[in-house]
């Protein structure tokens, strides 16, 4: 994923640079964010996967709408990220393996997606770009955050963040229900959408894109909706 700490850090926080947190939260409709994504021990390439670039562009979710946590609002929407010191904020609260190799493996200036999920409406916002490369999630350290896990170490943290900053809205919003039309259709045609990780991994919050998806989805901010 900080609240005037980063989505809705509320109860998580500020990290040592003072960047609000933000929560990347659980979706329902099949595309969960971040936080309630399962994190049984895919450990499978746990580490090793985590140095390789897999990708340069990345679909990132994030919940716009309030929802209380254990007692803390996870709300962050693009909006959240805007009103930030420096519209810069750390990603934090994601506790799937997968999702968080991808954290791992993303590198400085990389482009992402910010995507509302659980919502009435989920899609994608706008743009922000990757400006720290993963370092430990405080919050998995705190007690009264709703991502706390008393099974990491603070000398062998399992869980990672990043730090993103805003770059700019969408042209348009682009809602889930479009690409998936696109998604579909590409099914048939070989499109660029047609192995879209929103659409065979929903559930994961941080989603690989490749050149192809990202360029053709930013296309569709040219276009009338379909």
């Amino acid at each position: 994923m900080p609240r005037p700490r980063k989505r809705s850090a509320a109860a998580a926080g500020p990290d040592k640079k003072g960047l609000s947190g933000k929560r990347t939260k659980t979706e329902n409709s099949g595309e969960a964010s971040a936080k309630v994504e399962n994190s049984s021990p895919q450990k499978i390439s746990d580490s090793k996967n985590c140095g390789k670039n897999l990708s340069s562009h990345w679909l990132m979710k994030s919940e716009p709408e309030s929802r209380l946590e254990k007692g803390v609002d996870v709300k962050f929407g693009i909006e959240d990220l805007k009103a930030q010191p420096k519209q810069t904020a750390c990603w934090d609260g994601v506790r799937n393996y997968q999702a968080r190799n991808y954290l791992r493996a993303m590198k400085l200036e990389e482009e992402a997606f910010f995507y509302h999920s659980n919502c009435k409406e989920p899609g994608i916002a706008g743009l922000m770009k990757i400006v720290k490369e993963a370092y430990p999630d405080h919050t998995q350290f705190e007690k009264n955050s709703p991502y706390y896990d008393p099974s990491s170490k603070k000398d062998n943290p399992k869980w990672s963040m990043v730090d993103v900053q805003f770059v700019r809205m969408m042209k348009r919003f682009i809602p889930l229900a479009e690409l998936k039309t696109y998604h579909q259709a590409h099914k048939g045609t070989g499109g660029p959408l047609k192995n879209m990780v929103l659409f065979t991994r929903q559930r994961l919050s941080i989603q690989p894109l490749t050149q192809e998806e990202f360029d053709f989805i930013l296309s569709l901010e040219e276009k009338e909706p379909s």
